[in-house]
């Protein structure tokens, strides 16, 4: 079924200037270059698709393939790869599941959290020297509209979807 149409009427410019913006950030942020060079500082040899597993991992409890693959939006092949290479690494593990002992669950090892801590100091320190000259209160400004804007985006997403599974399908 092909998605719900965009609301009608033109998008309003400060939209517009958001979705500019953040374009413009995910690009900045997702180059090979300033990935290689976080990794070089973090002293983490990963990939950003691992790195993106070792992240998600490391902010939730547990988890089966299958469940990380939703939460990343990717093919559960994709997931095994990278859990391959992070269990290589020694970052993370599988347990077994507790709910089914037929299936396990990826969890991150203390070499796991160290990494992933050293990945995100890095990112810290160089996102602090680029924003070291915005006071306190803008940096609070900023954080708290960015988790709202998140916090929206998901709601919207989820909403979308609920509005997928309980529309009839159309045939043509």
């Amino acid at each position: 079924m092909p998605p719900s149409p965009l609301p009608l009427g033109p998008a309003s410019p400060e939209v517009a200037e958001i979705e500019r913006a953040l374009t413009r950030i995910t690009y900045l942020s997702t180059r090979a270059r300033a990935h290689e060079r976080l990794m070089s500082l973090a002293g983490v040899p990963l990939d950003r698709a691992a790195v993106a597993l070792l992240r998600q991992i490391a902010d939730s409890d547990p988890m089966r393939p299958g469940e990380l693959a939703n939460r990343l939006g990717v093919e559960a092949s994709h997931v095994t790869r990278q859990v391959q290479q992070l269990q290589k690494f020694g970052y993370v593990s599988r347990v077994p599941d507790p709910d089914d002992r037929r299936a396990q669950r990826i969890e991150l090892t203390p070499a796991g959290q160290q990494a992933i801590d050293r990945v995100r100091e890095a990112g810290v320190r160089g996102m602090q020297l680029a924003l070291a000259d915005w006071s306190s209160e803008e940096l609070r400004q900023l954080a708290g509209l960015f988790h709202r804007m998140v916090d929206d985006f998901l709601a919207h997403a989820n909403e979308a979807a609920e509005q997928e599974t309980t529309e009839p399908a159309r045939t043509g």
